[in-house]
């Protein structure tokens, strides 16, 4: 007969070769709260969350949980727990809202420790319901300058105002005045965008390729169809997307959203363009050995290559920088983005 206790010492045995080391070897919890600036899970932060959670969930043997509290509560549950069981993933807005001065966001880059960069979303982009009479860009901004108010609904202090705030400089490049006819409709997540324009509160929302594609395919009647108007990624991001594009709509569809098709002008003569980027944060007095350890995970799953795979399935372009040249690159993006902010913000 076999002796159950020598197989069940075998299987064991098997299972400590075959699981990951890397999470014992440098006292990772063996659970990770992964908290996102968004408080929506059908957004583009919560798609690209979860599928770096689960490469690194599964590449360290440990189990990571995406958990969408938004940005000012991600990043007070990021500082109260320097233990590494909370660690944080968002975007471009961390240090955006800093800029903008929303309350209860301090300058990123001196109070927390800005980890590796995961992907771009080259679909950050702006919608009008399906009926809208405005057909373009060029509409809005006409409208506003013929004394229409258009309503524009964003999340303060992120990725969406800093379109908005392009949208109100494109309309006083074009006709000076004309940009107090393009007004804020503050809001949150995804959720609350799409909601304010299906309640009819908003003409024009922020959105994104992932999150509103599908609306793009309703039949025009529907009351929840709606159209792209604009995506604000730089057009060689663009091209780097697959061909396939997202759902029924091609990349090359959505080229003619960007500039330079559609264009929202910075000074007359340049388009405003910007990339929205993912990236790491964790708390500065976390132990710099789980940093290093989930760092050195990340840097294994891209060289693998599968996460590249999921990332593009879902309209996103990895891009994984280390943890120091992450830093080095969004500093300079910030300190470019301030300077345009300050130019271009309402008065």
């Amino acid at each position: 007969m076999i002796n159950r206790r020598i197989v069940l010492a075998a299987l064991s045995a098997a299972l400590l070769v075959t699981t990951p080391l890397v999470a014992h070897a440098q006292n990772l919890p063996g659970n990770i709260r992964m908290v996102i600036g968004s408080t929506s899970t059908g957004g583009d932060t919560y798609q690209n969350s979860a599928i770096v959670a689960e490469a690194l969930s599964s590449h360290l043997g440990i189990n990571i949980k995406v958990d969408p509290v938004g940005t000012s509560e991600g990043l007070k549950a990021l500082e109260r727990d320097a233990r590494g069981t909370t660690i944080m993933l968002h975007h471009d807005q961390i240090y955006l809202s800093y800029l903008y001065g929303v309350p209860g966001n301090d300058d990123p880059f001196a109070n927390y420790v800005i980890g590796p960069t995961v992907a771009i979303n080259p679909g950050d982009s702006f919608l009008v319901p399906a009926d809208s009479p405005y057909q373009s860009m060029d509409d809005i901004l006409t409208a506003a300058a013929d004394g229409t108010k258009v309503r524009v609904a964003i999340q303060p202090g992120g990725v969406s105002e800093i379109g908005f705030t392009a949208m109100r400089n494109a309309a006083k490049v074009r006709s000076p005045g004309s940009e107090e006819n393009i007004v804020a409709v503050n809001t949150g997540s995804q959720a609350d965008k799409n909601q304010a324009m299906w309640d009819d509160l908003a003409d024009v929302i922020n959105g994104s390729i992932q999150a509103n594609e599908q609306f793009t395919q309703l039949p025009a009647d529907d009351p929840k169809a709606m159209r792209f108007v604009w995506i604000t990624a730089r057009p060689a991001t663009l091209d780097q997307a697959p061909e396939a594009g997202m759902g029924a709509t091609t990349r090359a569809d959505f080229l003619q959203y960007a500039s330079p098709a559609t264009s929202v002008t910075l000074d007359g003569t340049e388009d405003f363009a910007f990339d929205k980027e993912f990236f790491l944060l964790y708390n500065k007095d976390m132990d710099p050995a789980l940093m290093d350890a989930i760092d050195t995970a990340l840097a294994e799953i891209y060289a693998e290559g599968e996460i590249q795979k999921r990332q593009a399935e879902a309209f996103f372009i990895p891009n994984y920088l280390p943890r120091a040249e992450a830093l080095e690159h969004l500093s300079a993006k910030s300190e470019r983005i301030g300077g345009i902010i300050n130019d271009l913000k309402a008065e």
